[in-house]
């Protein structure tokens, strides 16, 4: 009889603050994606609240219209965000991994769940993108990227939700790292796999090393503009999304984090 799995990492975000000897922190430097936002480590961008019915603390990344921010460079964005990672704290290698997450319902709002390769650079370090979404109501995606199968050439799929279910209630997103492949989940139904031979095929299988988790939120970049095409007033994020984050922020809000064993 197979043995049940072993929970090697879970965090329910019931401490009234963000653990930081789980998560870090992330402050931008250099941008990436053209995406809009500065990442910042303050109460505004992430929190822990337990405003939401029926649970003792979810995690929120927020984002918010800041007009003319400055980073620690000197680079001027006008929005802010939040973003965090646990690398060098918790990683793993073959595993399960989960969370229950809601998500923004804005276009233009990149949110993302996702885990590198701990060790050298991207691509060859591997991606797996256990969930990214760019505000649509309808779907979400997964994806990995590596040698000669980064960026637009990664291999992605998309999970299309019926009508009566939206980005915008709670799923539970799963990603199960193997030696041989990667199994993607929504709310336990499979979405998409990738095997070992169809990513050789394309170039090395960048995922048997150490991976570390990050959950963020974005706005505008690249993703969300292959989708809808937008270029003005900002790449990504349409007028009525702007319009929008001038009277208010957009939360990304996730309930648990866990890492099982096979």
């Amino acid at each position: 009889m197979k043995n049940s799995p072993e929970i090697l990492f879970f965090d329910d975000f019931t401490d009234p603050h963000l653990n930081r000897n789980f998560w870090n922190t992330q402050i931008t430097g250099e941008i990436f994606n053209q995406e809009l936002q500065a990442y910042v480590d303050s109460p505004e961008t992430i929190s822990i609240s337990q405003e939401e019915p029926h649970s003792r603390g979810v995690l929120v990344l927020q984002a918010h219209y800041r007009p003319g921010f400055r980073t620690p460079q000197g680079t001027a964005l006008d929005f802010i965000s939040g973003r965090i990672h646990t690398r060098k704290k918790v990683t793993f290698r073959y595993a399960r991994v989960s969370a229950r997450l809601k998500l923004p319902l804005l276009p233009g709002a990149w949110s993302a769940f996702w885990a590198l390769g701990a060790d050298g650079a991207w691509p060859a370090c591997g991606e797996i993108d256990i969930m990214e979404a760019v505000g649509e109501a309808d779907w979400v995606s997964a994806a990995a990227h590596g040698p000669n199968y980064s960026g637009e050439a990664g291999l992605v799929n998309k999970k299309y939700f019926p009508s009566s279910h939206s980005l915008a209630d709670w799923h539970i997103y799963t990603a199960e790292c193997a030696p041989d492949s990667l199994t993607f989940f929504v709310d336990d139904e499979l979405i998409y796999r990738i095997t070992r031979p169809m990513v050789t095929f394309f170039g090395d299988w960048a995922f048997d090393s150490e991976k570390y988790l990050i959950l963020n939120l974005a706005l505008g970049g690249t993703y969300p503009f292959k989708t809808n095409g937008i270029k003005a007033p900002y790449y990504g994020l349409p007028a009525e999304s702007l319009q929008f984050l001038q009277r208010q922020p957009i939360r990304f809000l996730a309930d648990w984090v866990k890492i099982t064993s096979l």
